[in-house]
This record gives C-alpha cells, sequence and structure tokens, in this order.
C-alpha cells in the first residue's frame, strides 16, 4: 500500500482520501489486469488543477481503456495517439466550428492549467474492458470535488446522461452549467454538434470580469 498519493494539494483534505481510497487502493493492487492510466499519472487531472484554480469542470466517464492513451485527464490523451480518440475527434471539430481552434494532437493538459478540472467518473480502468472499474468506489471522490468546486462560482459541462445525473452533487450559485448530448460518435448529432460550449464558457467568464480560457494552449511540445 502506497498511502495517500502525492501533489494532491488541497484535494487531499477530501474525505475520499482516508474514507475510501485505502480500499480501491488495495483492489487496484488485487487486479490481475494491466490498469490504465499508470500509477503516477492516475490523479493528474486533481494534481495539475487545483481546487482554488478550478474555473470550468468537464466530467468523463472513465479512461481510454487502450494502453498509451490515456494520462489521467478525461478526454485527454497522450500527444502521439494517432487516430484520436472518437469522442475527441468530436470535441475537436466543435470546437473548431464554435471558435475556429483547430488543436494538432489530443494532449489537453494546457486546458487543465487553466483551471479547466478535467474529471473522469472513475480514475482508473482495466486494459481493454472499458467501465471495468465503474463500481469501485471512484464516485464518492467525484461527488466531494463537486461539492467543494461549487462552493464559488464555476462553469460545469455535463455532456451525456451520466454527468447530468451528478448535477445533484453540485451546491446551488451563481455557476454555468451546460448539458448536451455527450461527443460521442453514437449521441454527438444529439446536441452535441452546435452546442458551442466553448464560446459559452468563456462568454461567462468574460461576463465575470475574468480572463478567458485558452483553448488553444497546450499544442506546443508536451513539457
Amino acid at each position: 500500500m502506497t498511502g495517500l498519493p502525492s501533489g494532491l494539494g488541497r484535494w487531499a483534505g477530501l474525505p475520499f482520501f482516508t474514507e475510501h481510497w485505502p480500499g480501491i487502493e488495495a483492489a487496484l493492487q488485487a487486479d490481475p489486469h494491466e490498469v490504465l492510466p499508470p500509477t503516477a499519472q492516475r490523479f493528474a487531472a486533481l494534481e495539475l488543477t487545483q481546487p482554488e484554480d478550478t474555473r470550468v469542470v468537464i466530467l468523463g466517464q472513465d479512461p481510454y481503456p487502450t494502453p498509451g492513451h490515456a494520462h489521467g485527464l478525461a478526454f485527454s490523451a497522450e500527444p502521439e495517439v494517432r487516430p484520436l480518440p472518437r469522442s475527441l475527434s468530436n470535441i475537436y471539430k466543435e470546437l473548431e466550428a464554435d471558435l475556429g481552434v483547430s488543436r494538432p494532437n489530443g494532449d489537453l493538459r494546457g486546458w487543465a492549467r487553466q483551471g479547466v478540472l478535467l474529471l473522469n467518473t472513475a480514475l482508473s480502468v482495466p486494459a481493454g474492458s472499458a467501465n471495468g472499474h465503474k463500481h469501485l468506489g471512484w464516485h464518492h471522490l467525484v461527488h466531494q470535488v463537486l461539492a467543494l468546486t461549487s462552493a464559488r462560482p464555476t462553469a460545469y459541462i455535463l455532456w451525456g446522461n451520466a454527468a447530468q445525473k451528478l448535477e445533484k452533487h453540485i451546491k446551488s450559485g451563481d455557476h454555468l452549467i451546460l448539458k448536451t448530448a455527450h461527443p460521442s460518435p453514437l449521441s454527438a448529432r444529439r446536441g452535441f454538434f452546435g452546442s458551442r460550449p466553448f464560446s459559452k464558457v468563456n462568454n461567462w467568464l468574460a461576463a465575470r470580469g475574468e480572463a478567458g480560457i485558452d483553448w488553444n494552449a497546450g499544442t506546443e511540445a508536451p513539457v
């Protein structure tokens, strides 16, 4: 057992890490399958976007189950991944239609460093088995993250029914909550395309006197 992950900052104070993480960690270590993403990247979303820096929350489901793709941020993929995962490809199509931004790779760490928390509702997956850790207990973390971030005005992007069911864990406040179909190829044409979430977030931030998100950031060589 390795105990509390390092680099969590203020997130480490969430009850999840004393009440639920030890059991999840034990289950991951006992899993005979390769678990993705690698251990060092499991909490990358929280490490890159601290609570006090979080301005936007985008919820995903679970990490990409293909080895070498996931690196701890919802929808994000390692920069060398080709072709792009299909949901991410559709996100990029909508980004280009919305703001004219064309990104060269799937690495979204540049968003995370600006306060966009890219959080999956499960932070691990067995290689090749999508949703394989759906019932491991990760939902406790997501519920607590939503409660903490919603203590102050935040933009929430909830794509698809699974994310929208979590809205009840967002405390009432002066938030922007965007709800559309999921960018998956199975549903993107049922309301995701044309929803313009990126400009809506920036318009909301501007109305609050805050700088917008540079949705093109991080397309340089990865750090």
